[in-house]
């Protein structure tokens, strides 16, 4: 377990500033109500039943994109999930905002504007930069304690996440725990029994470095998606080229060489597609065998059914399995086969489960799944993948750092 306070220290009855990740679809400018709202609505409760003024800080999108709006939808929402009052204030720092936090009452909650409208939070720094700037020094002298809730975000060095914690004693909020504890198990547990890894999404370097950081923590690595497709390529498959959609012709010359390596290094532990699914000329879901395939003529968008079937039973005999990336397009029903099907083992399975990275946890809401079959569904996608393989999230070491700190 990481050595940070959480709210289980935190004296009750302070002026606190809490950092959520509330960044959410938005479809025609409307924010979409997703699992961050439900999982951060927790530690706003805790916070409200503890007679803290509490001030919020969140982030949407980025500058120049659709999704820069303002946190006003997002009080709404949070305040139904949250069932408290979340008032929402169109200012991060200024006169407004500071006017706001000091009229708090004991449980009151406030939602300060998109900290990504303040000029000194996205730039990369340092934390000391970040702790120097107006933004921080100017919020923190109007509060007595910093929770980071925001572990999604803890792997960006940005003002509201590393900055407060150099100048406020500072506490880990539920999630930020949670998500800390889970995404890290696969490191810091010793399980008795099988470990698998369930390995797919778009991005082929991110296989690559689960693959090389994990490999004596698995026994098994199950590959779907892209990535698997551009294994099956290094496995000698005419496969894991680009027809239709440019997702590999640019990964293959820039990482072909290592996924080659890769394979060869961990080739045992490796179990790739029997099969691979795709639409045919009426737009149905067809299937043929990897043996089968003499050119690449059309997009592959799953794993085939005798692969599902394989994976299956390969989660079935798991004390542990860890899912990073779905192994196809399962946002369209017909080639979720794969994506859902693995998850439905686990769910059958008296297993230690995590499920995350990007919107793979997502197919477990679009499919009706139960969340409660799973130990843990993570809401984080780049700070899961870092989580993984080892490396520092920055917002998680200065939460360390400040615990160390305050306790010489």
């Amino acid at each position: 377990m990481a050595a940070f306070r959480t709210l289980d220290d935190l004296d009750a009855g302070q002026r606190v500033l809490c950092r959520l990740d509330l960044n959410s679809p938005v479809e025609d400018g409307a924010v979409q109500d997703n699992r961050r709202f439900d999982r951060h609505a927790e530690t706003v409760s805790e916070l409200h039943a503890a007679d803290h003024r509490v001030a919020l800080l969140a982030h949407q999108g980025r500058p120049g994109r659709d999704t820069f709006v303002g946190l006003e939808q997002h009080a709404e929402i949070l305040s139904e999930h949250a069932g408290v009052d979340v008032t929402y204030v169109p200012d991060t720092y200024g006169e407004e905002a500071l006017a706001a936090i000091r009229e708090t009452e004991p449980g009151d909650v406030l939602l300060l504007e998109n900290t990504r409208m303040v000029d000194a939070e996205l730039p990369e720094e340092s934390p000391e930069t970040k702790a120097d700037t107006e933004f921080v020094r100017t919020l923190a002298a109007e509060v007595d304690a910093y929770v980071n809730d925001a572990y999604s975000a803890a792997h960006r060095s940005h003002a509201s996440l590393v900055g407060f914690p150099r100048v406020l004693p500072s506490y880990a909020g539920r999630v930020m725990a949670t998500e800390y504890e889970a995404n890290t198990a696969i490191a810091a547990r010793e399980f008795d029994g099988e470990v698998t890894m369930v390995v797919g999404g778009t991005k082929a370097t991110d296989v690559i470095e689960v693959m090389e950081a994990l490999g004596d923590r698995v026994d098994t690595f199950l590959l779907g998606g892209v990535a698997g497709e551009l294994f099956l390529r290094a496995a000698g498959y005419p496969v894991g080229e680009d027809v239709d959609a440019e997702l590999f012709d640019e990964q293959w010359a820039a990482n072909g060489d290592t996924v080659e390596r890769v394979l060869e290094e961990y080739g045992d532990a490796v179990r790739l597609a029997d099969d691979l699914a795709y639409a045919d000329a009426d737009g149905d879901r067809a299937e043929i065998g990897v043996e089968e395939i003499d050119t690449k003529e059309t997009d592959f968008l799953d794993v085939g059914g005798s692969t599902v079937a394989e994976y299956q039973s390969r989660i079935h005999r798991s004390e542990a399995v860890f899912v990073k990336g779905a192994l196809g397009v399962f946002e369209d029903e017909r080639f979720a086969d794969g994506t859902v099907g693995v998850l439905e083992a686990i769910a059958e399975t008296d297993c230690f489960s995590v499920v995350g990275g990007g919107d793979t946890s997502r197919a477990i809401e679009l499919y009706g799944l139960d969340e409660a079959d799973f130990s843990h569904v993570s809401i984080a996608g780049g700070a899961y993948i870092r989580a993984l393989t080892g490396q520092e999230l920055v917002g998680v070491a200065e939460l360390e750092r400040s615990a160390e700190s305050d306790g010489d």
